[in-house]
């Protein structure tokens, strides 16, 4: 109830801006559901090899990469909003040309510009919402990108499922391009963050954004803290920031959002995405119908998952959440070997259990990684280091979903669905102390006073203890 007082007293256009930024997520969960539908039927026309099948399903990934190295740098250079718009626009012109592809190397370098698109909007999103949101709602509004991700995960099978009958794997991909125009009209219409504004020293528009977005905030000292807090980390600007945030105090911060964005993928979830279809069908499991229908069965419980984790995130904290969604996705390995050791011959019970195995990895990932990715990746820096942050964060995290996506059908083919599973379980047991060790909670934080955390070796100084921010001269405007 906590959360729905909450929300109800947050200005209806403060959640309009953060659940539209977070609808950019149906545009990344279609493209990862959908090629898996498309692959059935690519498969079968180009004749398609194994390796041709991952380096089909990489190339997307690739570009991600690309994206996520430059999005943090485009979303301080033209603003958070803008580089949204450009998103949307580009990815629905690269969905229409994979759909229009007339072989794979022009869907290679179409799928390879798809993902430069997502890679940008991964980095920018969280930004977005992370200084678009009021404090109390903050960590449901960036879990609402992961729903907004599920969503688009469904519906990407659904649209598969019910175009299996006639095999139109370009209908499967193009129709990614009504999400993208859809979330494009109503960015459009929307502001930039008011911290974006005061980085560029434009401060009657900043002003104009808090009074829409927190009309009871007192917004001069709204933002004369956002203008102070720059101008605090400010020290470091001329020898880079990338070098700022390779030394003390950030360091720590640093190793953190490499080490969590890379677990988040390496973990597997991904493969399971891409890949669910061959999955089930080494577990026995044959036809159209189950072959994408159960994904999206697996799929519609993890968004159960991730609502469960947007309603407890500002009240339990970031920390139980996560904790709690990894230990889910080790006991879903151990069932998963147990039941592909005992696997001869799949059916029945075994086949049931296989079943309930890749529900749980994939509840357990959504309802802790997958919601809790969004909520770091906003939150983990101070302001002036956010962007780029998160850009490294999600580029690790990135760069460890090319090694799945690229090697997962060779795992499974070699070493079989016990061994595939059993590294997955190794690697998620060491995800749970990582996360244990470093991992801040920061619920109900002010986002300027999140560097304290890191500024004192890992701990919070008790709440009863003000930041101390230094005063800076009204004419100090553009600190950006």
């Amino acid at each position: 109830m906590s959360l729905l007082n909450d929300l109800r007293s947050t200005p209806r256009f403060g959640l309009l801006i953060g659940a539209t930024a977070a609808a950019v997520g149906v545009i990344y969960g279609y493209d990862l559901s959908n090629i898996a539908g498309a692959l059935l039927f690519l498969t079968k026309e180009f004749h398609l090899s194994t390796s041709d099948q991952e380096m089909v399903t990489t190339a997307v990934v690739v570009g991600e990469v690309l994206g996520a190295l430059v999005g943090g740098w485009l979303s301080n250079r033209i603003g958070r909003k803008a580089s949204m718009v450009a998103v949307a626009a580009s990815y629905a012109a690269f969905a229409l040309l994979s759909a229009f592809a007339p072989g794979i190397p022009v869907l290679m370098v179409a799928r390879l510009f798809l993902g430069l698109t997502i890679g940008i909007s991964v980095v920018v999103v969280p930004v977005f919402v992370a200084e678009s949101s009021p404090a109390k709602v903050r960590g449901a509004m960036l879990v609402a990108y992961q729903v907004a991700t599920v969503i688009g995960i469904i519906l990407g099978y659904i649209a598969s499922w019910a175009l299996s009958s006639t095999g139109e794997w370009r209908w499967m991909l193009g129709l990614a391009a009504l999400p993208a125009v859809a979330v494009l009209a109503i960015l459009l219409r929307l502001p930039d963050t008011a911290r974006w504004y005061v980085m560029k020293g434009r401060l009657e528009e900043a002003r104009r954004t808090l009074a829409t977005i927190e009309p009871e905030s007192d917004i001069d000292a709204e933002i004369a803290g956002m203008r102070a807090a720059l101008a605090e980390e400010s020290g470091g600007r001329k020898s880079g920031v990338a070098k700022e945030m390779l030394r003390r105090p950030f360091l720590r911060a640093t190793v953190f959002v490499v080490g969590l964005g890379f677990f988040i993928q390496i973990t597997g979830i991904n493969a399971v995405v891409y890949y669910s279809p061959r999955i089930f069908e080494a577990m026995g499991f044959s036809g159209n119908e189950a072959l994408l229908l159960l994904p999206a069965l697996v799929q519609a419980a993890s968004l159960v998952a991730v609502f469960v984790s947007l309603a407890l995130v500002d009240k339990v904290g970031r920390r139980p959440i996560l904790l709690g969604g990894i230990g889910m996705m080790v006991v879903a390995n151990a069932l998963l070997i147990g039941v592909f050791l005992a696997g001869q011959s799949f059916g029945g019970a075994l086949t049931v259990l296989g079943f309930l195995g890749v529900l749980l990895f994939t509840v357990g990932f959504t309802f802790g990684f997958g919601a809790l990715v969004w909520v770091y990746a906003g939150e983990s820096f101070p302001a002036r280091l956010r962007s780029l942050g998160a850009s490294t964060m999600l580029t690790s995290d990135l760069i460890a979903n090319v090694v799945v996506s690229a090697f997962f059908l060779t795992m499974l083919q070699r070493l079989g669905g016990a061994g595939t599973f059993a590294v997955f379980g190794a690697l998620a047991v060491a995800a749970f102390f990582f996360v244990h060790r470093l991992a801040p909670e920061t619920k109900g934080r002010n986002l300027e006073d999140i560097r304290i955390f890191w500024e004192n070796g890992g701990r919070w100084e008790p709440r009863g203890v003000p930041a101390v921010r230094s005063e800076v001269p009204a004419a100090s405007q553009d600190i950006a």
